[in-house]
């Protein structure tokens, strides 16, 4: 084999991003995250139901109050139209083309990175999950006998201080914890299953309670104990039901009468009777809005499943007002992916046991449901509640997507998102505060079926097979593709503003669209890499070259301060800039950006190495490049593999330092 000849390097200056909205003034806000699962958007009356024309409505007064006094965020995304993968992109704060859990990989571990709970934990916030998880990591699902020794990516060892709930990603199709479901459709749907609190297995305590309540009255219970503690520690809870989503439990009793502190549930904490709806008949009570007007036992299951959650979600926000914290307090709520079709019944006599999200449009305006990649899969229900800094009533319709959260609770903490995060802070649009950086949307996902059949979706689209998937928003439109088998298979292309059902196809409507189609192309290349686990049609398609760049030379821009980790530029003030000669700056006070451009003399395969005195993080175009971050190890090499075509691409290297940085970049054909 021949000595590799080194790679040229071309190095273009360009000008530094736009500085981060300054945080919101006053104390640094708490932050409640609360992910529902498989609640479709059309399921919030405030979204869907209230104005729509089908026969059966729902509704969902708390939620609806929750969007009058804070924001609607009418165009967000989750990272994939199913749980695992949109989980792991929430936590992580990368799109699926960046996440090390995809496809349908429940129960891999979470990687070992930044996660929500770390960053907020390195701003100095006390970090709880309780619901479900489904990333501890586990060998082919055999995890039965395990414990959290034993789980690589248990909720503690990924920046939690206090985790209670589900482990395990089949537990949570049920809802009842502590009694067998005689009624459920298979052997694991009528088992009891696990609830964990940090290093204890607590569910023989569990009788009668039903985790839409437990997971809410837990939520409650930390909250005011530690407020009435007199703690001036901010906290992050993130609140992960494991409804409506699988077996269509209900509630044993009526929700409590009264809302908060005071009303409400209430965490007894006592065996037997742990939450005060802890009685009556295990699946045995229906919202009474859901009864007697003709619907089918599922469809009366499902809405009242959908109302339960609504009262919690009242409950919680009335337990901030009560504590004087509402004001402090930024709350999001949002859902996994689009609405299921499933119930997890056995057949019965006189009963029907499949559910349809047709019997309340669960998919709203759009067609899709979960496993789709069409706007009923993916765009998901998401409310904003920040009482004095959000403004009541408003509505966001621009596009987002999970991995903004991450840089989102950040900058709500005053503190920067780690260089990995593939998003922005939404804080300038939700507060109107500031300046907004425009996000990117992306979604990658496999799926062996196709779009179901039903009657109010396009024809075209009904039975469609799915396969590989894939979404990009560009230029304000839209661009999917599904069943894909190469890298030059064309998007196609919708204005989802004008079009949310998605029934005009632009992608040939005109020159500027065919050139928009292969720009898609191009720029899905550029911003994501690709995963072993998880193979796709173009994973060995070189990414595509600039065109037009013809200067040479550095560009850096400098941050003053301490650093947790490596900042993302754009999410930190700038302290000063210049230009040199290689990856050098001096008097640097905190941290260093270097944005230049590699020159491929040919396409095909290249070696790059980063070697740097202090944690560092590098991107090509979009795509993340070398993660020399998270756990850095000084002495260490840091180097990948990458299909380049012949041209120019953009560097971006993050370095933390003080004083004089230097680093240098290798990179070399193979």
């Amino acid at each position: 084999m021949k000595a590799p000849s080194c790679l040229v390097v071309l190095l273009l200056l360009f000008g530094s991003v736009a500085n981060a909205a300054e945080p919101a003034a006053g104390s640094r806000p708490n932050v409640i995250f609360i992910l529902l699962d498989d609640m479709g958007w059309g399921d919030f009356g405030v979204l869907h139901q209230n104005q729509s024309k089908h026969v059966r409505k729902n509704r969902t007064p708390m939620l609806d109050q929750m969007a009058a006094e804070g924001m609607q965020l009418r165009q967000h995304y989750c990272p994939a139209p199913v749980c695992a993968p949109s989980r792991s992109s929430l936590l992580t704060g990368v799109h699926q083309g960046h996440a090390v859990v995809r496809d349908n990989q429940f129960d891999k571990a979470l990687e070992d990175n930044h996660t929500l709970a770390t960053v907020m934990k390195a701003a100095g916030y006390q970090t709880w999950l309780v619901g479900k998880y489904g990333l501890q990591g586990a060998v082919n699902g055999q995890d039965d006998d395990y414990t959290p020794a034993m789980w690589p990516a248990y909720p503690t060892k990924r920046g939690f201080d206090r985790f209670y709930g589900y482990v395990r990603h089949r537990d949570g199709h049920l809802h009842y914890p502590a009694e067998p479901w005689d009624i459920g459709g298979s052997a694991s749907h009528r088992e009891p299953k696990q609830v964990w609190y940090n290093d204890k297995e607590v569910s023989k305590d569990l009788a009668k309670c039903y985790t839409t309540d437990l997971f809410a009255a837990r939520s409650k219970d930390w909250i005011i104990k530690h407020v009435e503690a007199g703690s001036e520690q901010p906290f992050f809870l993130y609140l992960a039901y494991d409804t409506p989503h699988a077996a269509l439990q209900v509630a044993p009793c009526p929700y409590p009468e009264g809302q908060g502190v005071k009303g409400g549930l209430q965490w007894n904490g006592k065996p037997g009777e742990m939450i005060n709806t802890a009685k009556g008949t295990v699946d045995g009570y229906r919202h009474p809005e859901t009864v007697g007007k003709g619907w089918n036992d599922v469809e009366e299951r499902f809405a009242s499943m959908v109302r339960r959650i609504d009262l919690t979600v009242g409950d919680l926000l009335q337990t901030l007002r009560d504590l004087k914290i509402d004001d402090n307090t930024l709350v999001v709520i949002s859902c996994d992916n689009g609405p299921h079709h499933e119930s997890y019944l056995m057949p019965r006599k006189g009963f029907v046991h499949q559910y349809s999200p047709q019997s309340f449009q669960s998919y709203g305006p759009f067609d899709g449901t979960k496993r789709d990649v069409w706007e009923g899969g993916i765009r998901v229900g998401t409310l904003a509640w920040w009482p004095g800094k959000i403004k009541t009533g408003s509505i966001n319709e621009s596009p987002s997507q999970f991995h903004d959260w991450m840089v989102t609770f950040a900058d709500a903490a005053g503190s920067p998102a780690p260089a990995r995060a593939d998003g922005v802070s939404l804080i300038p649009s939700l507060t109107g505060q500031g300046k907004q950086r425009a996000g990117q949307v992306y979604v990658e996902y496999f799926n062996g079926g196709s779009t179901p059949r039903y009657e109010d979706f396009q024809p075209v689209k009904r039975n469609k097979k799915r396969k590989q998937m894939q979404v990009i928003m560009l230029d304000g439109y839209k661009g999917v593709r599904t069943n894909i088998t190469s890298a030059d298979q064309d998007f196609e292309i919708y204005d989802v503003n004008k079009d949310p059902k998605e029934l005009h196809n632009l992608a040939s409507a005109s020159p500027a669209m065919k050139r928009l189609n292969e720009r898609m192309k191009d720029r899905v290349l550029q911003m994501r890499r690709p995963n072993e686990t998880a193979k796709r049609p173009y994973d060995d398609q070189p990414i595509p070259a600039l065109e037009g760049v013809a200067s040479a030379g550095w560009n850096y821009e400098t941050y003053a301060g301490k650093f947790p980790y490596v900042p993302q530029p754009g999410s930190v003030a700038v302290k000063d800039s210049g230009a040199s000669k290689g990856l050098v700056a001096r008097d640097v006070p905190g941290a260093v950006t270097f944005r230049g451009h590699l020159k491929a003399p040919k396409t095909g395969r290249y070696k790059v190495t980063l070697t740097t005195p202090s944690p560092a993080f590098a991107r090509i175009h979009d795509a993340q490049l070398i993660d020399a971050d998270y756990q850095f190890k000084p002495g260490q090499t840091y180097s990948t593999e990458i299909n380049l075509q012949q041209g120019v691409h953009p560097v971006t290297v993050t370095a933390l330092g003080t004083g004089d940085v230097k680093l240098n970049l290798s990179v070399q054909p193979l």
